[in-house]
């Protein structure tokens, strides 16, 4: 089975949602040999988690058609691009409340760096796993890895490439104090 990210249009959901919006997808696709593992939900897509077959994908969009209109399916495969391209992507995908996506397309420029960089992009990736949680309405989940970002940022410089840096921690930490997950652009 590949895994793929299903993106559909919300237009009312909230993270509080997802839970029940996972279990109507698997109720959905109960008749294929397919596999939901959770939903997310950002402001204007719900985000599936699934595992099929290739072969298998458009039923499985079809059969999931009640939930709304399909925005995006992204096959989640490991990809090799430049540092530039990945931070690139990173702060597309962070800035339109794709957080697992974000943690995908940096943790490929992470594994290209050492260091004190390493450090600092393993940090800017805590915070976008972070926002992935809340999505699954694991808020608290989210608030506590805050902490741990806030040490790999570090007192990293404070842009890197177009991500500032300063800004990220700035957010982070406020937030870490108030308990409360509060999106922002990168």
């Amino acid at each position: 089975m590949e895994r793929y990210l299903l993106h559909f249009k919300n237009k009312k959901y909230t993270p509080e949602d997802s839970r029940k919006i996972v279990y109507w997808a698997r109720d959905l696709a109960s008749e294929m040999d397919v596999s939901v593992r959770l939903a997310r939900v950002a402001t204007k897509f719900l985000e599936f988690d699934v595992a099929a077959e290739k072969d298998d994908l458009d039923g499985l969009l079809k059969a999931l058609s009640p939930i709304g209109e399909i925005d995006n399916v992204r096959h989640v495969a490991e990809e090799k691009f430049s540092k530039e391209q990945g931070v690139k992507d990173g702060i597309f995908y962070f800035n339109n409340e794709r957080y697992w996506e974000c943690h995908e397309a940096l943790e490929g420029v992470w594994k290209q760096c050492q260091g004190r960089e390493k450090e600092m992009l393993q940090g800017i990736i805590l915070v976008a796993v972070a926002f992935a949680h809340a999505q699954e309405n694991d808020t608290g989940i989210g608030v506590g890895m805050l902490h741990r970002a806030l040490e790999k940022l570090g007192t990293s410089p404070s842009m890197y490439h177009n991500i500032d840096v300063d800004r990220i921690r700035k957010k982070t930490t406020s937030m870490q104090e108030s308990g409360e997950l509060v999106m922002f652009e990168i």
